[in-house]
């Protein structure tokens, strides 16, 4: 009989006292086991039992060397902690810290083992130890392969559970109490509070926009946590004492690319309702502009984007004649009305922001009117016009050149 299947084959006979001493061990020089409570020790015994098992089983089988199809099946130990340690957020480091422990103290056991059989062969000790050492890190090297596979497994339930849970957020389900609180706790943001939602159009490439937005806003104390939904990043902002003007200024700095921001709402429960003002907001962006756009700054676009059915027919009574003439004669007369409007009326106002004389601005005024047959002295323009003239721009109809 070989010297290491000799010796191997008698401290397999004692290894349950080598585990109460492996875990003893371990709990004194890898504190992270005792600090973190993570495994419980009934789990930690059972591990070193049958990973010392396997290791004293390999030395004896001379497994050291050999192909892996002949050594697959002591992986099974190794396959099972790694993925409990994964499972249980054990780190990595920790457990293969335990392994070098227990295969130095499996090391130990061969050599004490070799005194008391009165072995003194130098080279077959120095065989053993070499064995030991290789099966030690060949072992390691399953539990590590074990654990990342777990860890990418996890990472991707955790991911679709947050997924979930933004669905559910920006859905409404934040009216639970208790889904609330869950995604408060998963999220880390507070349950209570102001908040306000932001969306930003993001391409793939761009999806850590996320990490410097929340940074800009943590600067200026506000918590946020962000998920990306196809190609819209959301952000939902707890504003707590901070000004939505705050948010909107570190916004405006940090983003490049047409974005949304709600109004303020009093608690995570109504999350769903900033989502929808975000979207509306970011609607009323144009998207070749990079802008952010406050739903209290774009109420009116808000409003037509919520009724398309009411922006069809404000532009179809103010606008549906003078969006038929040729398209040089449509801009400037459009450009003109934009104007009037913005002027509150004011033929002398609008004459001088359009650098124009006052008689021309009434030259257009009328041609508009013979276009629409519309009285532009009413007092009906300065509302219903100015909606038909942001309708338009919002949904601009199909026109002729």
């Amino acid at each position: 009989m070989r010297v290491a299947e000799s010796l191997a084959a008698s401290v397999l006979l004692r290894v349950p006292a080598l585990t109460d001493v492996l875990v003893r061990t371990i709990y004194e020089q890898n504190p992270g086991y005792r600090l973190m409570t993570a495994v419980p020790a009934d789990d930690l015994w059972q591990s070193c039992h049958d990973n010392i098992a396997r290791v004293v089983q390999m030395v004896a089988g001379g497994a050291a060397g050999s192909g892996r199809s002949a050594i697959e099946d002591y992986f099974d130990a190794a396959h099972a902690t790694g993925q409990r340690r994964a499972e249980q957020r054990m780190p990595l480091d920790d457990v293969l810290r335990s392994f070098r422990i227990g295969g130095r103290l499996v090391w130990e056991a061969l050599i004490e083992q070799a005194r008391e059989q009165g072995t003194d062969d130098a080279d077959a000790l120095l065989n053993v130890a070499s064995q030991v050492w290789e099966i030690v890190d060949t072992i390691s090297s399953e539990v590590a392969v074990a654990y990342h596979r777990t860890e990418r497994r996890l990472l991707r339930a955790d991911e679709q559970r947050r997924a979930a849970l933004w669905e559910g957020l920006l859905h409404g389900r934040a009216k639970d109490p208790a889904f609330a609180f869950e995604a408060a706790r998963i999220l880390g943001v507070p349950v209570d509070g102001r908040y306000a939602v932001v969306t930003v159009d993001v391409r793939a490439e761009e999806h850590h926009t996320a990490a410097l937005l929340e940074r800009r806003l943590a600067a200026a104390r506000i918590d946020s946590a962000w998920q990306v939904r196809a190609s819209t990043l959301v952000g939902l902002l707890a504003l707590r004492n901070v000004s939505l003007d705050t948010a909107l200024d570190v916004l405006q700095r940090a983003v490049d690319a047409p974005a949304g921001l709600s109004g303020v709402v009093p608690g995570l429960s109504d999350a769903d309702v900033a989502y929808r003002q975000a979207t509306l907001a970011r609607r009323a962006v144009p998207s070749d502009r990079s802008e952010v756009a406050s739903l209290e700054d774009r109420l009116p676009e808000a409003l037509l984007l919520s009724s398309p059915e009411l922006a069809a027919q404000l532009v179809q009574v103010w606008l549906a004649p003078l969006l038929k003439v040729s398209a040089a004669e449509r801009q400037v007369l459009l450009d003109t009305l934009e104007t009037w409007v913005a002027a509150a009326g004011s033929v002398r106002r609008t004459a001088e922001l359009a650098h124009c004389h006052r008689n021309t601005v009434i030259n257009r005024l009328h041609r508009i009117h013979q276009i629409t047959g519309r009285d532009l002295t009413g007092a009906a323009f300065q509302v219903d016009l100015a909606l038909a003239l942001r309708a338009a721009r919002l949904f601009p109809p199909a026109q002729d050149t």
